[in-house]
């Protein structure tokens, strides 16, 4: 594998910023130098990278996507080829995908669905968590056998009656078992048994625009089941990641929590952050491009989630990458919101939108790191091989451009979706270089990538808990 040296860039974790160069071998960091000390200008490599002028920051850690993810008939467009290539164009080098245990079926079924669908197509490293559909003693057991694999996270639904729901005893079982192998639960925080009845309700009054969908799924309903969710880990002794918040509410119950010591964690994402009820109401049919399961929230929710990410309330922002194509896709749900595949595209455009944070001032160039690249490494027990630049760790480096000026646009986008959640937002900021485990999958804004370079990654239990 060649040698390489990146030059001249501003390196930055979550722990510090230093002008470095950065030598890379055999696939890791080998080390850092001084830029310009004897140290760095003894290097030799068979490539040297330029980064004068540009920040040299980790491979972004989404430690949320749905490739391939089956939902209302159809399927996320994004396959686990196209959606990791255009990970990498937005600067992600890591993604943590969502296995799908069907109702009356082994979790080992559909991790190994999920291993068929995955292996020899992606272009940068992934993992898998588990979703329980269906908690039952065999399932649990199983629980274990994966944690000892290196799948050590799953995910529980007190949404979606009939499809993923779990009730209360089935979510506090489960919760159990992860106390006791080291699991990490993951939850969907809805009340869904509440939302069915206003969907009912809804569609028997006339109700069935895509904007209807925010308005059914109350915050309130969001902030009970959130409630619910960390009193139930409570009882359990287990820690517990929130999936998705969106709402003010939601994060009050996340800090009181927090506040009283608790592991529990909560994640948000981009559409939540830059979007709201404004876009669910675009007439036509415009607003099905943004229902996604919890929705957007009216714009003042936006203020109490970048409060909640400055104080490390919520900790990490992940994008829940599940794309439908509004042609043939979104559009079954014309007539009825509640046919409208749940999800949006976003893993291209992650940590373009929070340099763009950076920018504005919402949050500093570190905490951009933090919230993107280590703090989900560690979370998913991917760290120090993920989300830092330090001697050891996977050659995962991304070479940014902070003063490139970009507008982000369906036309432009390498996700396999054919619409822009984020149509003309202009952005300052844009990856030039990437490099997984030391080789240029990004290279000055080409791709050089390939399917089946990425590599399944067994982790660890969440780090936070040690």
């Amino acid at each position: 594998m060649p040698r390489t040296v990146i030059r001249g860039g501003l390196v930055i974790t979550a722990a510090e910023e230093t002008a470095a160069d950065v030598l890379v071998e055999d696939g890791k960091v080998a080390a850092l130098a001084a830029s310009g000390s004897e140290c760095a200008r003894g290097w030799t490599a068979d490539r040297t990278i330029d980064a004068t002028g540009k920040y040299v920051i980790p491979g972004g850690v989404d430690g949320h996507t749905h490739m391939e993810m089956p939902f209302g008939g159809t399927f996320a467009s994004d396959t686990f080829e196209t959606g990791t290539r255009a990970a990498a164009w937005g600067g992600t080098t890591t993604i943590v995908d969502f296995a799908v245990q069907s109702q009356g079926h082994a979790l080992r079924e559909g991790l190994d669905a999920w291993h068929l669908k995955a292996s020899g197509n992606c272009a940068i490293d992934y993992g898998f968590h588990m979703i329980l559909s269906d908690v039952n003693d065999s399932s649990l057991k199983e629980m274990d056998l994966l944690v000892d694999e290196g799948v050590t996270s799953f995910k529980l639904f007190m949404a979606y009656p009939g499809v993923f729901y779990s009730d209360d005893g089935k979510i506090l079982r489960a919760m159990q078992r992860a106390s006791v192998n080291g699991g990490l639960i993951m939850m969907h925080a809805e009340n869904g048994i509440a939302i069915d009845v206003l969907v009912e309700q809804a569609l028997a009054e006339g109700r069935t625009d895509p904007r209807h969908h925010g308005e059914v799924r109350k915050a309130l309903l969001e902030s009970e089941a959130t409630h619910r969710a960390i009193q139930l880990a409570r009882v359990a002794g287990a820690p517990l990641y929130v999936v998705h918040v969106s709402a003010q509410e939601a994060v009050a119950e996340l800090a009181r929590a927090r506040d009283l010591g608790l592991p529990v964690f909560g994640e948000t994402c981009p559409q939540y952050l830059f979007l709201s009820t404004d876009n669910l109401a675009e007439p036509g049919f415009e607003g099905a491009k943004y229902v996604c399961s919890t929705p957007l929230r009216p714009v003042e929710h936006q203020a109490a989630l970048w409060r909640g990410l400055r104080t490390g309330d919520l900790q990490v922002v992940s994008t829940d990458h599940c794309p439908f194509c509004f042609t043939g896709q979104k559009e079954l749900g014309r007539g009825d919101f509640s046919k409208i595949p749940n999800g949006m595209p976003g893993v291209e455009h992650r940590m373009d939108l929070l340099h763009q944070a950076v920018v504005d001032g919402r949050i500093s160039r570190r905490r951009w790191i933090e919230i993107a690249c280590a703090t989900p490494a560690r979370m998913f027990g991917l760290y120090p091989r993920k989300g830092t630049i330090a001697p050891g760790a996977d050659a995962d480096i991304v070479v940014y451009d902070p003063r490139a000026q970009q507008t982000l646009s369906a036309a432009t986008h390498h996700m396999n979706v054919d619409y822009s959640a984020y149509e003309g937002k202009r952005i300052t900021g844009q990856v030039e270089t990437v490099l997984s485990r030391g080789v240029p999958v990004i290279d000055r804004r080409e791709y050089t990538g390939r399917a089946g370079h990425g590599r399944f990654l067994t982790r660890e239990t969440c780090q936070y808990l040690i």
